[in-house]
């Protein structure tokens, strides 16, 4: 008698991936490191902290014993702190893990597909074929034309007995046309991205480093500059994200769209668009003279206008502008309406936690288009 097997599911508890101690603490320690902007003796006091309260370590791996580890594999390293005193501070090797990090946790889905430029609709003299066969035309790369079609055609056009190969029997394939991008993310690092004890810029930080690490492994024909935005606007180098911090700050948000579209002036790529986000209203202008105009009471029309008159400049030279804003207010959001559609970009009014899977989606959407 024959056995009979009978598919199914076989439940048991869970077992978590296995973490060797220093993977489970530095795990936290980057974390920690982000919301620290970088200071590595605050992080540890946090992280000796956590160790108390849920015994993350035991007596055969010590906190010490992980910062030795740390100095070993070249996250950390000795130096001089800007009052002159020694002591430890996270190395460049850090910095990528923190990247790193950021963009698995944001952009987690992206492992389920392969890496490469991203594509658009177009067939041209890209370096992705499409699998479909035309004519040569002159100008076409050698290295595009198929021998077996062209083969094919030649034999069709002028028999097996009297074989030849002329420029009319070649057949070339198509290949996808892989767009370029240029971004600037912009960052508003006024004070009201800490008010009220809400932490509004480690999310944000979070968010700047993975779209950094993502663009420049996945997409490395494409260029980000970022910037942030208080007072006035300035750019920072990758490198520089983990550290940022808010100031006692306004919020000038046309400084920072006008250093946005001088960046993407300079650049050749035919696809530009800026990032910007923030979670309050604009508030301050540099006038002519140097003197700057201040006021964080409602939206003051002046300077309002002055950010219209950005956003329709932006949308002049093809640019467009997606603003997240981290806020919910009814006359911030009428305000964003009316700046959008200046620009005829796009916004989203979000919380923290979606903000990072939004950008992706639009980068995505946005890298689609190729304007004419």
């Amino acid at each position: 008698m024959k056995n009979e097997f009978k598919k199914g599911f076989y439940f048991k508890t869970y077992e978590a991936p296995f973490q060797s101690p220093f993977d489970k603490l530095f795990t936290i320690f980057k974390e920690l490191i982000t919301h620290t902007s970088g200071d590595f003796d605050e992080a540890i006091n946090w992280l000796r902290e956590l160790d108390k309260e849920y015994k993350l370590t035991d007596e055969n791996y010590t906190i010490d014993d992980f910062i030795e580890d740390l100095k070993k594999k070249g996250y950390i390293r000795d130096e001089v702190k800007g009052d002159g005193s020694s002591g430890l501070g996270i190395t460049a090797k850090t910095e990528r893990a923190i990247r790193q990090q950021a963009l698995d946790q944001i952009f987690g889905n992206l492992k389920k597909s392969g890496s490469g430029n991203h594509k658009t609709k177009y067939a041209g003299s890209g370096d992705e074929h499409t699998g479909e066969f035309r004519e040569y035309n002159f100008g076409d790369s050698l290295e595009r034309i198929s021998l077996t079609e062209s083969l094919r055609n030649a034999q069709v056009n002028n028999g097996v007995d009297n074989f030849m190969l002329t420029e009319n029997d070649l057949i070339v394939e198509d290949a996808q046309y892989k767009a370029q991008m240029s971004t600037v993310l912009m960052i508003d690092i006024s004070h009201s991205m800490i008010l009220y004890g809400e932490d509004r810029i480690t999310p944000a930080k979070k968010v700047a480093m993975a779209l950094a690490e993502l663009i420049t492994t996945r997409y490395p024909k494409d260029t980000l500059d970022i910037l942030v935005f208080g007072n006035d606007a300035w750019t920072i180098p990758i490198k520089d994200l983990p550290y940022l911090q808010v100031g006692p700050y306004h919020t000038n948000t046309v400084a920072g769209l006008q250093l946005a579209m001088d960046i993407l002036r300079r650049k050749r790529n035919t696809n530009k668009q800026i990032f910007m986000i923030t979670d309050g209203k604009p508030s301050c202008v540099r006038e002519r003279d140097g003197s700057y105009y201040m006021n964080s009471n409602g939206l003051d029309e002046y300077i309002v206008d002055k950010c219209y008159t950005q956003a329709q400049q932006a949308r002049k030279l093809h640019i467009p502008i997606t603003t997240f804003m981290i806020a919910r207010d009814p006359y911030l959001q009428r305000f964003v309406n009316q700046f959008t559609e200046a620009n005829q970009g796009k916004a989203f009014y979000t919380g923290i936690k979606g903000l990072g899977e939004m950008i992706f989606e639009d980068y995505e959407a946005n890298r689609k288009k190729r304007i004419k």
